[in-house]
């Protein structure tokens, strides 16, 4: 038996339409693999420092999306360095910007 698992642009397309449901904008930052790409969300509270969410593997075999980096203050450039370091590492990879109001209510929705 396959795992069922929707298009990535499919799935893009539709956290674009969620974050503009909850009145945030998204933009796409990179283009993946049509497919079968992984997604990176960069989410960001009216410009503030961002946090970076990936889907990972759980113990029950799910995939979610988690909290895997946060952008320092101290040094912003470095969040985007390391979005331009992951992307030339793997040119499959999906990067969304979303600027929430409502980032914990948005982060508490993600499948």
């Amino acid at each position: 038996m396959s795992d069922a698992r929707l298009p990535a642009h499919l799935e893009v397309a539709g956290l674009i339409r969620l974050v503009e449901s909850l009145g945030g904008f998204a933009t796409v930052l990179a283009k993946g693999e049509r497919d079968g790409g992984t997604i990176l969300i960069a989410i960001m509270c009216r410009g503030g420092p961002a946090q970076l969410y990936e889907r990972m593997p759980g113990l029950d075999g799910s995939r979610s999306f988690v909290a895997t980096k946060s952008q320092d203050s101290e040094n912003p450039a470095e969040f985007s360095e390391y979005l331009d370091r992951r992307r030339r590492q793997d040119p499959d990879l999906w990067i969304l910007e979303v600027d929430i109001d409502a980032a914990e209510r948005f982060t508490a929705i993600l499948p």
